[in-house]
């Protein structure tokens, strides 16, 4: 349909679509279109088959490690049945290998874990004086936070405001011997120094609890063993696009399939992974769109990102310039699932700021599949913890849904959606208990259909997002179906 013709139907279909918004579908009720066509049950179908790879290689599914090379068979093998044209292009990175941790306070064990990229520490740990930085709006991330005495000591630091990396390089700066980094929230703290480059002093990460004891503690001698190492991978990325629609102009869709060497990471994320080649499978690769879609299963993300960023480096301006838009789907079935968008206008006011012109139109459009299902989503941030982070640090508009990971679902949050108030969205992030008795199946239901909605709908045509962005900004998200052409 000509550009034209599509704002000639714009307001009537706008008026349409936001009286259907305003009074949502019960959550029996389907969305329109390509998410009328998933079944959950063959999304799970797709989790079983990854959790029988896992279970078949030394249970888990991470890059570099055999049951990650059968995830990408499993999937690439599935999606040249349906008629796509698939590459698994390979890259090369360094990963992480933590061989073991431990950290004691004046001789009595501290819970903790190293933070990705921690270098290690000598042969048999070090052990120095505890100096705590002063907690204020940015804890650690200048100079300034830090007791002169720093040097040669283990220092303590509060989450918040700027990256770990930053925060250690700060401390290796003035001289700090090792970090330990405190939670700001309940849970234990996991997270990565960002590159090896990056990592310049042994980290650790404890509890906001524990911190929170080591806090008073200044003075205490810490022993800190961090036997740690970087070994060289080759793994895959799994690229398949439709063998119609136009290429420049291409509807990009991922969701990460490595998991985390410690288990077979069915949420985090089979679920993703699931419903993204499940929307694919119904789509087909000759669908009759418009536009070309583009679905892919990035590798090594749990070791920062590596596979989606090495993708998007590895193309020419031209070849960016064709990516209409990018989806994202990292954990859409948590067990004590919260219901996400990212924030695309930074409406929520959560600290990453919006992202690239047009994200705002497909977290309305994200927000308005979901509705069609009862369900209302809040804005989460882009805060770099997923494959999006270079799809808009090159300017694509992006979105994407999400259920959470660690962080703790509130009481508001539960009387809206239902779970339990005070607990993690996923009580076993990262860990080997993330298996099929891990997914919250209403969840994965209701994410599966809404993202095969909102990617059926842009297969037909991205004006809302290139040419809608600026004259929707005040209005109701439109509900969309795989016809809408706005």
């Amino acid at each position: 349909m000509s550009v034209v013709r599509s704002r000639r139907r714009l307001a009537a279909v706008l008026a349409t679509c936001a009286a259907t918004v305003l009074a949502a579908a019960p959550a029996s009720a389907a969305p329109a279109g390509l998410g009328d066509r998933v079944d959950v049950d063959r999304v799970q179908r797709h989790l079983v088959a990854l959790q029988r790879i896992a279970d078949t290689h030394d249970g888990n599914r991470a890059s570099g490690l055999p049951g990650y090379e059968s995830s990408v068979d499993y999937v690439a093998g599935k999606l040249r049945n349906a008629g796509f044209d698939v590459r698994t292009p390979e890259f090369d990175y360094q990963a992480y290998r933590l061989d073991s941790f431990a950290l004691d306070v004046d001789g009595s064990p501290a819970e903790g874990d190293a933070l990705e990229y921690s270098p290690a520490t000598p042969r048999g740990g070090l052990t120095a004086p505890l100096s705590v930085a002063a907690v204020d709006d940015t804890p650690g991330c200048e100079a300034a936070d830090f007791p002169a005495d720093v040097a040669g000591k283990v220092v303590l630091v509060q989450r918040g405001s700027c990256s770990f990396a930053q925060k250690q390089q700060v401390a290796a700066d003035l001289g700090a011997a090792a970090a330990i980094i405190y939670n700001n929230a309940e849970g234990p703290l996991g997270g990565t120094l960002g590159d090896p480059a990056d990592a310049r002093i042994p980290t650790a990460g404890v509890t906001r609890a524990v911190g929170a004891d080591l806090a008073g503690r200044a003075g205490a001698q810490v022993h800190l063993d961090v036997q740690s190492r970087l070994e060289n991978i080759t793994t895959r990325n799994v690229i398949a696009q439709t063998r119609t629609g136009r290429p420049d102009n291409v509807v990009m869709a991922g969701a990460h399939l490595d998991s985390v060497p410690e288990g077979a990471g069915i949420n985090d994320n089979g679920t993703g992974t699931a419903g993204l080649l499940e929307t694919a499978l119904r789509l087909g690769g000759e669908p009759g769109t418009p536009n070309a879609v583009r679905f892919a299963f990035w590798g090594a993300e749990e070791s920062g990102l590596v596979g989606s960023t090495k993708y998007v480096q590895g193309l020419s301006f031209e070849q960016r310039l064709d990516i209409a838009l990018y989806l994202n789907f990292d954990m859409i079935g948590s067990p004590n699932a919260g219901y996400f968008a990212y924030d695309g206008d930074d409406s929520d006011g959560v600290g990453a700021g919006p992202g690239p012109e047009g994200s705002a139109a497909i977290e309305r459009d994200l927000t308005a599949a979901m509705a069609a299902q009862g369900v209302r989503l809040q804005g989460t941030d882009f805060d770099g913890r997923s494959d999006y982070g270079e799809f808009i640090a090159n300017g694509i508009p992006s979105g994407g849904l999400f259920t959470g990971a660690e962080d703790l679902k509130t009481e508001q949050q539960a009387a809206e959606w239902g779970g339990t108030a005070g607990q993690p969205y996923d009580p076993n992030y990262h860990g080997p208990a993330d298996t099929l008795s891990n997914v919250d199946e209403v969840a994965l239901e209701r994410n599966s259909k809404a993202l095969a909605t909102t990617i059926g709908a842009y297969a037909e045509s991205t004006d809302s997002v290139h040419r809608g962005s600026r004259a929707l900004a005040a209005e109701e998200p439109p509900m969309l179906g795989s016809h809408a052409r706005i």
